[in-house]
């Protein structure tokens, strides 16, 4: 534990003394960078130790705080989530002094730092708290920090906009984190995790009302439907190692808080799994069909890490499942899908995101019609975007297929085994696990060939460049990441052992039984794989040695008539998706503006596309617009008498005390 507490203070400092350096903003990146990733260096020792050995470290000193204790506790559940905390942080404190170093001279970027450490910071603290209050403190600066990285560029409206959407989002799911930990608190007397069971225990309808605010409260973090109205405005703003934080380590934070709370409510009802399994299917459909409509590439980014969400949420539902149905199997290779997605997530999310910066850099659009061609202009940028968006649609032999492997082997063995209801839900979650991953293969083609294939739609597309070996490094290092969880599958399937025992309560021999057989499935497969591959490469040189000795020589595609094909000729990222979004219309109601051609020798036509979120014009906006009609009949409150204003003071005063003593 003690070099988890010199990461936590090494990365606090750190960001201090970027901020203090801010007059001098070489000196302070420098500072900034290299502190970063020597604190999450130090964070990740302790976090491998515990998940490779299985035991824990735990930390419980006195504290002055009225109803909290300082009590930190670091299982394998905990270091299973520590290890993109800390690895991901470190790749993006790489890849951060890079990015912002054009702002150097323009931009104060010590306060950049400084909020990026403290997230980091937060994000660990919220983790290793085993205690309530310790938890909400965590939260509450993982909470704010945020906000200020997300209003980086506060100069422009919609940057603001979308600050401010998220620190209100975020802060109304954290009011039902607060009802929750004081009902428990209440009941056992101590905010103190180690005191949930026995609170439980003693009234066990609390268990049902504090699992349905957790995915309140938790899910407002994690992006869950409806409550991801943040998502899609903050991710796209922010500068992107940020986003790549945010979207694929810090929403995690609300995914770890509902499992941790699932170790300590004793057994689930079954509706919990139905409810989770339901969350899941609707976070992953209207996540990639929103995606797959967006003109933006970080707000396109941004949508499917709802899509993912709900992926890891419909394994979390087939594992609350099994555990409720004493069905060990089920449990095993559902948690373990869950968990497992949840840091393959990480790593292709951060590695999409961080392309999208180099992109941005480069080019200086994320506009996906004034793209295209960059892939002779930017080669290893590129094939580090293609490992990730093989990765994210579940390619083999890529950490995407890995864990959405397990997902869908649990699905389908309650249909094998005839496990009644759990064979219903089997059938949901396969059936929304294929309609995701066709619809993100077509996303995600969409994405990657409008950027980095066919010429360049505008100059400065025309213009791009590789970028610097610092954003390099990062991309390339996350790239291996994901090649190496998916050739090393059984490897780090097994590393699952222990935080699956910790989430489902079952016995490490039987947890270690169920994800041996798993390993030896993703084995198959894998060699299968390899076989194809290999047979593949092979006739591929058989093909070019027969054409090289008939003289076949290559020349341009017969361009119908056309010479010199245009930019304008290719297709758009908009008419790529037509046919998809035109499908999913009434989910979209996609607004489409069309110049159609209207003679035998058009002089031009056009057709773009925008989908509106519904979530927020059809629910939130209507609800925010209500309270600020009623706040605004209340303005009479406000007269400026400074003696009326006491007055409230001592009414209020007078109520909680005969409150108290009540």
């Amino acid at each position: 534990m003690d070099l988890f507490l010199i990461a936590i203070a090494g990365l606090i400092a750190t960001g201090l003394a970027a901020a203090a350096l801010a007059p001098w903003p070489r000196l302070g990146q420098r500072v900034g960078q290299g502190g970063t990733i020597l604190a999450c260096g130090l964070g990740l020792a302790p976090a491998v130790t515990t998940l490779a050995g299985g035991g824990r470290l735990e930390l419980l000193a006195p504290w002055s705080m009225v109803g909290g204790s300082f009590h930190l506790l670091i299982d394998p559940l905990a270091a299973l989530f520590l290890l993109p905390i800390f690895g991901v942080s470190a790749l993006g404190a790489l890849y951060g002094a890079g990015y912002l170093r054009h702002h150097e001279g323009h931009q104060s970027l010590g306060p950049v730092w400084l909020f990026l450490d403290l997230l980091i910071a937060s994000m660990a603290m919220v983790v290793a708290a085993h205690d309530g209050l310790l938890f909400l403190l965590s939260w509450e600066v993982m909470a704010i920090a945020p906000f200020f990285l997300v209003a980086f560029d506060d100069d422009k409206a919609p940057v603001r906009d979308a600050a401010w959407t998220y620190l209100i989002a975020t802060h109304m799911g954290t009011a039902f984190l607060f009802v929750m930990f004081f009902l428990l608190a209440e009941e056992g007397g101590s905010m103190d995790f180690d005191t949930i069971p026995a609170a439980i225990q003693a009234a066990p309808h609390l268990a049902s009302i504090c699992f349905v605010l957790a995915v309140v409260g938790l899910g407002s973090k994690a992006g869950f439907v409806p409550m991801h109205v943040w998502l899609p405005e903050a991710h796209p703003v922010a500068p992107s190692h940020v986003s790549a934080l945010m979207s694929g380590v810090m929403i995690k934070t609300g995914i770890y808080g509902l499992v941790r709370l699932l170790t300590l409510t004793g057994e689930p009802a079954a509706w919990w799994s139905w409810l989770l399994i339901g969350l899941g299917a609707a976070s992953g459909i209207f996540g990639v069909v929103f995606a797959l409509a967006q003109g933006d590439l970080k707000r396109l980014l941004a949508y499917s890490s709802m899509e993912n969400i709900g992926i890891i949420l419909l394994g979390l539902g087939v594992g609350v499942g099994g555990v409720a149905n004493h069905a060990p199997l089920l449990a095993c290779l559902g948690f373990a899908g869950g968990l497992l997605h949840v840091v393959n997530h990480a790593l292709f999310k951060s590695l999409l995101f961080l392309g999208a910066g180099a992109v941005q850099h480069a080019a200086h659009t994320l506009n996906l019609e004034e793209l295209g061609g960059l892939l002779k202009r930017m080669p290893f940028s590129g094939a580090a975007f293609f490992v990730g968006v093989a990765a994210i649609v579940g390619l083999v032999p890529l950490n995407g297929f890995v864990s959405e492997f397990l997902i869908l082997v649990s699905a389908f063995l309650p249909l094998a085994t005839g496990h009644g209801s759990a064979g219903v839900a089997g059938v949901t979650v396969l059936v929304t696990l294929g309609l995701i991953s066709g619809l993100a293969a077509a996303c995600f083609a969409r994405a990657f060939a409008t950027v980095y294939l066919g010429t360049p739609r505008t100059a400065p597309a025309a213009a791009a460049h590789e970028v610097g070996w610092e954003m390099a490094g990062a991309m390339g290092v996350l790239a291996c990441a994901c090649v190496a969880i998916g050739l090393g599958a059984p490897w780090a399937v097994h590393l699952l052992v222990a935080p699956v025992a910790v989430a489902t309560g079952l016995s490490m021999a039987t947890v270690a039984a169920t994800l041996d057989a798993a390993a030896g499935w993703l084995a198959t497969a894998i060699l299968a794989f390899a076989i194809a591959l290999a047979l593949a490469a092979t006739l591929w040189l058989l093909r070019r040695t027969l054409q090289a000795r008939a003289g076949v020589e290559r020349q341009a595609t017969w361009g119908c008539g056309y010479g010199a094909p245009t930019p304008r000729m290719q297709y758009t990222a908009s008419s790529f998706a037509q046919p998809l979004t035109h499908l999913f219309h009434p989910l979209l109601h996609t607004h489409v503006e069309e110049e159609g051609v209207a003679a035998p020798l058009p002089a031009a036509a056009r057709f773009a596309s925008h989908a509106p979120d519904l979530f927020r014009d059809l629910l939130f906006n209507p609800l925010f617009r209500g309270v600020e009609r009623l706040m605004l009949g209340l303005r009479w409150l406000q007269h400026g008498n400074i003696h009326l204003y006491i007055l409230y003071i001592v009414v209020t005063l007078l109520v909680l005390l005969m409150s108290a003593v009540g």
